[in-house]
């Protein structure tokens, strides 16, 4: 599981840099970044706990 929550948080954070820089698409970079953000920190707390 927390491969895959790496992996999401990855995408994501690629999905956000291309919309930051190549098609400036808005808030819905924004909200791609505090998703990377969120699957990241649940990375760690899971794995700090385990």
């Amino acid at each position: 599981m927390r491969g895959l929550l790496y992996f999401i948080a990855v995408v994501l954070v690629i999905f956000w840099a291309l919309g930051a820089f190549a098609w400036h698409a808005g808030n819905l970079i924004y909200i791609l970044l505090v998703l990377a953000i969120i699957s990241f920190l649940l990375g760690v707390i899971r794995r700090g706990n385990v």
